[in-house]
Protein backbone atom coordinates (compact mmCIF):
# COMPACT_ATOMS: atom_id res chain seq x y z
CA UNK A 1 0.00 0.00 0.00
CA UNK A 2 0.95 3.22 -1.09
CA UNK A 3 1.79 5.80 1.62
CA UNK A 4 0.98 9.41 1.98
CA UNK A 5 3.75 12.12 2.66
CA UNK A 6 3.07 15.11 4.18
CA UNK A 7 3.91 17.73 1.45
CA UNK A 8 7.08 20.17 1.73
CA UNK A 9 7.75 18.64 5.15
CA UNK A 10 11.25 17.73 5.24
CA UNK A 11 12.22 14.84 7.80
CA UNK A 12 15.86 14.75 8.95
CA UNK A 13 16.72 10.87 9.27
CA UNK A 14 19.41 10.91 12.22
CA UNK A 15 20.71 7.04 13.69
CA UNK A 16 22.20 7.66 16.89
CA UNK A 17 24.69 5.66 18.44
CA UNK A 18 26.86 7.11 21.77
CA UNK A 19 26.90 10.44 20.49
CA UNK A 20 26.52 12.37 23.74
CA UNK A 21 29.58 14.68 22.36
CA UNK A 22 28.01 15.43 18.72
CA UNK A 23 23.97 15.35 19.32
CA UNK A 24 23.02 18.34 20.72
CA UNK A 25 25.04 20.79 18.27
CA UNK A 26 23.54 17.86 14.89
CA UNK A 27 20.31 18.67 16.51
CA UNK A 28 20.83 22.41 17.00
CA UNK A 29 22.29 23.05 13.41
CA UNK A 30 18.46 21.32 11.73
CA UNK A 31 16.67 23.66 14.28
CA UNK A 32 18.55 26.79 13.46
CA UNK A 33 17.54 26.00 9.43
CA UNK A 34 15.55 29.04 7.86
CA UNK A 35 13.35 26.45 5.81
CA UNK A 36 11.23 25.78 8.90
CA UNK A 37 8.60 23.09 8.37
CA UNK A 38 10.89 20.49 9.59
CA UNK A 39 11.18 17.17 11.87
CA UNK A 40 13.98 15.10 12.82
CA UNK A 41 13.56 11.48 13.57
CA UNK A 42 16.27 10.47 16.04
CA UNK A 43 16.94 6.68 16.29
CA UNK A 44 18.85 5.31 19.44
CA UNK A 45 20.62 2.46 17.95
CA UNK A 46 20.68 1.22 22.16
CA UNK A 47 23.71 3.29 23.02
CA UNK A 48 25.55 3.06 26.33
CA UNK A 49 26.34 6.44 26.79
CA UNK A 50 24.53 9.56 27.85
CA UNK A 51 22.44 9.92 24.36
CA UNK A 52 19.34 8.91 25.84
CA UNK A 53 19.30 11.56 28.47
CA UNK A 54 20.42 14.17 26.16
CA UNK A 55 17.81 13.54 23.27
CA UNK A 56 14.95 13.07 26.11
CA UNK A 57 16.35 16.93 27.21
CA UNK A 58 15.95 17.98 23.51
CA UNK A 59 12.62 16.38 23.74
CA UNK A 60 11.30 18.87 26.08
CA UNK A 61 13.31 22.16 24.16
CA UNK A 62 12.21 21.17 20.35
CA UNK A 63 8.31 19.23 19.78
CA UNK A 64 8.95 18.82 16.41
CA UNK A 65 11.98 15.71 17.19
CA UNK A 66 10.81 12.15 17.00
CA UNK A 67 12.75 9.75 19.44
CA UNK A 68 12.81 6.32 18.98
CA UNK A 69 14.60 3.61 21.24
CA UNK A 70 15.84 0.48 19.28
CA UNK A 71 15.08 -2.88 21.54
CA UNK A 72 18.79 -3.94 20.47
CA UNK A 73 21.82 -3.09 18.67
CA UNK A 74 21.04 -3.74 14.74
CA UNK A 75 23.39 -1.13 13.01
CA UNK A 76 22.82 2.46 11.32
CA UNK A 77 21.05 0.64 8.07
CA UNK A 78 18.34 -0.59 10.74
CA UNK A 79 18.17 2.78 12.59
CA UNK A 80 17.67 4.99 9.41
CA UNK A 81 15.47 2.50 8.08
CA UNK A 82 13.29 2.89 11.25
CA UNK A 83 13.34 6.47 10.92
CA UNK A 84 12.51 5.99 7.60
CA UNK A 85 9.45 4.38 8.74
CA UNK A 86 8.32 6.92 11.08
CA UNK A 87 9.05 10.22 9.09
CA UNK A 88 6.15 11.82 7.71
CA UNK A 89 7.84 14.18 5.13
CA UNK A 90 7.57 14.33 1.30
CA UNK A 91 11.70 14.51 1.77
CA UNK A 92 13.89 12.70 3.74
CA UNK A 93 16.84 14.49 4.70
CA UNK A 94 19.85 12.40 6.21
CA UNK A 95 22.35 14.09 9.39
CA UNK A 96 24.80 11.73 10.95
CA UNK A 97 24.77 12.56 14.92
CA UNK A 98 28.33 13.62 14.45
CA UNK A 99 27.80 16.31 11.11
CA UNK A 100 26.11 19.96 10.66
CA UNK A 101 24.12 21.50 8.88
CA UNK A 102 24.40 25.16 7.76
CA UNK A 103 21.44 27.57 8.08
CA UNK A 104 20.43 27.69 4.61
CA UNK A 105 21.21 24.17 3.55
CA UNK A 106 17.69 22.81 3.79
CA UNK A 107 15.94 25.95 1.97
CA UNK A 108 18.44 26.19 -0.47
CA UNK A 109 18.12 22.14 -1.64
CA UNK A 110 13.83 22.38 -1.45
CA UNK A 111 14.37 25.81 -3.51
CA UNK A 112 16.49 23.98 -6.22
CA UNK A 113 14.51 20.91 -6.07
CA UNK A 114 11.40 22.28 -6.77
CA UNK A 115 12.77 24.98 -9.56
CA UNK A 116 14.77 22.12 -11.82
CA UNK A 117 11.98 19.24 -10.44
CA UNK A 118 14.65 17.01 -9.36
CA UNK A 119 14.23 14.16 -6.73
CA UNK A 120 17.02 14.61 -5.80
CA UNK A 121 19.63 16.93 -3.98
CA UNK A 122 23.22 17.32 -2.68
CA UNK A 123 25.67 19.49 -1.36
CA UNK A 124 29.56 19.75 -0.74
CA UNK A 125 31.20 19.50 2.32
CA UNK A 126 33.62 20.71 4.31
CA UNK A 127 35.66 18.37 6.61
CA UNK A 128 36.05 19.29 10.58
CA UNK A 129 37.78 17.61 13.21
CA UNK A 130 36.41 16.40 16.78
CA UNK A 131 37.23 19.85 17.98
CA UNK A 132 35.15 21.36 15.30
CA UNK A 133 38.36 23.26 13.43
CA UNK A 134 38.28 22.82 9.89
CA UNK A 135 40.41 20.47 8.29
CA UNK A 136 39.64 20.59 4.48
CA UNK A 137 37.81 23.52 2.77
CA UNK A 138 35.26 22.46 0.16
CA UNK A 139 35.91 20.78 -2.80
CA UNK A 140 34.18 21.62 -6.15
CA UNK A 141 31.18 19.53 -6.81
CA UNK A 142 28.62 18.41 -10.22
CA UNK A 143 26.13 20.28 -10.95
CA UNK A 144 24.65 17.26 -11.90
CA UNK A 145 25.32 13.68 -10.87
CA UNK A 146 23.75 10.45 -12.74
CA UNK A 147 24.10 7.08 -12.39
CA UNK A 148 26.94 6.82 -14.99
CA UNK A 149 28.81 9.05 -13.16
CA UNK A 150 27.81 7.44 -9.18
CA UNK A 151 29.96 4.85 -10.07
CA UNK A 152 32.93 6.08 -10.38
CA UNK A 153 32.62 8.96 -7.57
CA UNK A 154 32.06 9.76 -3.82
CA UNK A 155 30.27 12.85 -5.20
CA UNK A 156 27.17 12.44 -2.45
CA UNK A 157 27.58 12.64 1.19
CA UNK A 158 25.07 11.28 3.08
CA UNK A 159 24.48 14.20 5.50
CA UNK A 160 24.35 16.07 2.28
CA UNK A 161 21.35 14.04 0.36
CA UNK A 162 17.59 15.16 0.39
CA UNK A 163 15.41 12.72 -1.15
CA UNK A 164 11.92 13.34 -2.53
CA UNK A 165 9.88 10.66 -1.98
CA UNK A 166 6.49 11.17 -3.84
CA UNK A 167 9.15 10.88 -6.56
CA UNK A 168 11.55 7.80 -5.51
CA UNK A 169 9.35 6.18 -3.53
CA UNK A 170 8.80 5.12 0.05
CA UNK A 171 12.62 3.57 -0.03
CA UNK A 172 14.97 1.78 2.81
CA UNK A 173 18.74 2.02 3.39
CA UNK A 174 20.58 -0.91 1.93
CA UNK A 175 21.29 -3.25 4.91
CA UNK A 176 24.76 -3.69 4.55
CA UNK A 177 27.46 -2.95 8.12
CA UNK A 178 29.44 -0.45 5.51
CA UNK A 179 28.59 1.44 2.17
CA UNK A 180 24.61 0.88 2.50
CA UNK A 181 24.75 4.71 2.01
CA UNK A 182 26.35 4.60 -1.50
CA UNK A 183 24.18 1.30 -2.21
CA UNK A 184 21.39 3.29 -1.48
CA UNK A 185 22.03 6.11 -3.79
CA UNK A 186 22.51 3.70 -6.49
CA UNK A 187 19.74 2.15 -6.39
CA UNK A 188 17.56 4.65 -6.32
CA UNK A 189 19.23 6.22 -9.40
CA UNK A 190 19.86 3.03 -11.21
CA UNK A 191 16.59 3.38 -13.39
CA UNK A 192 17.55 7.27 -14.76
CA UNK A 193 16.86 9.52 -12.07
CA UNK A 194 19.25 12.37 -11.79
CA UNK A 195 20.74 14.32 -8.30
CA UNK A 196 21.21 18.12 -8.55
CA UNK A 197 23.68 19.69 -6.87
CA UNK A 198 24.97 22.25 -4.87
CA UNK A 199 28.34 23.77 -5.06
CA UNK A 200 28.35 25.22 -1.70
CA UNK A 201 29.98 23.51 1.48
CA UNK A 202 26.15 23.73 3.24
CA UNK A 203 27.64 20.44 5.61
CA UNK A 204 30.45 20.42 7.99
CA UNK A 205 31.44 16.26 7.92
CA UNK A 206 33.22 15.67 11.31
CA UNK A 207 36.44 13.32 10.98
CA UNK A 208 35.87 10.72 13.93
CA UNK A 209 38.74 8.32 14.36
CA UNK A 210 37.24 4.75 14.70
CA UNK A 211 34.34 5.80 12.74
CA UNK A 212 32.69 3.13 10.03
CA UNK A 213 33.80 5.52 6.74
CA UNK A 214 37.44 6.31 8.30
CA UNK A 215 38.81 2.55 6.71
CA UNK A 216 39.41 3.65 3.63
CA UNK A 217 40.73 0.35 2.14
CA UNK A 218 37.56 -1.15 3.37
CA UNK A 219 35.20 0.99 1.86
CA UNK A 220 37.24 0.61 -1.88
CA UNK A 221 36.24 -3.13 -0.92
CA UNK A 222 32.62 -2.11 -0.41
CA UNK A 223 32.74 -0.58 -3.88
CA UNK A 224 33.46 -3.80 -5.16
CA UNK A 225 31.15 -5.56 -3.95
CA UNK A 226 27.88 -3.66 -4.17
CA UNK A 227 28.61 -2.85 -7.97
CA UNK A 228 29.60 -6.95 -8.52
CA UNK A 229 26.58 -7.90 -6.05
CA UNK A 230 24.19 -5.36 -6.11
CA UNK A 231 24.49 -3.51 -9.38
CA UNK A 232 25.22 -6.57 -11.25
CA UNK A 233 28.30 -5.05 -12.85
CA UNK A 234 31.14 -6.90 -14.66
CA UNK A 235 34.39 -7.15 -13.20
CA UNK A 236 36.33 -5.70 -15.99
CA UNK A 237 34.11 -2.55 -15.86
CA UNK A 238 33.69 -2.60 -11.95
CA UNK A 239 37.28 -2.74 -11.85
CA UNK A 240 37.81 0.47 -14.12
CA UNK A 241 34.71 2.04 -11.75
CA UNK A 242 36.78 1.67 -8.53
CA UNK A 243 39.93 2.52 -9.92
CA UNK A 244 38.12 5.53 -10.70
CA UNK A 245 36.68 6.07 -7.37
CA UNK A 246 39.87 4.96 -5.37
CA UNK A 247 41.55 7.90 -7.05
CA UNK A 248 39.03 10.47 -6.87
CA UNK A 249 38.86 9.87 -3.05
CA UNK A 250 42.24 10.49 -2.78
CA UNK A 251 41.67 13.71 -4.23
CA UNK A 252 38.65 14.16 -1.96
CA UNK A 253 40.89 13.21 1.59
CA UNK A 254 44.22 14.33 0.34
CA UNK A 255 44.26 17.39 -1.77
Amino acid sequence: MDRTFVDGLVSVITPVYNAERFITTAVESVMKQTYKNIEIILVDDCSNDSSAGIINELCKKYPNIVYHLQEKNMGAGVARNKALELAQGQYAAFLDSDDIWKEEKIAKQIELMQKTGAPLCYTAIEMIDESGSLVKSKRKVKEICDYSYLLHNTVIPTSGLVVDRKQCGDFRMHLRRGGQDYATWLKLMRNGAVARGIDEALVQYRMVSGSLSSNKFKSIQQVWEIQTQDEKIGKIPAAFHVLCFTLNALRKYLF
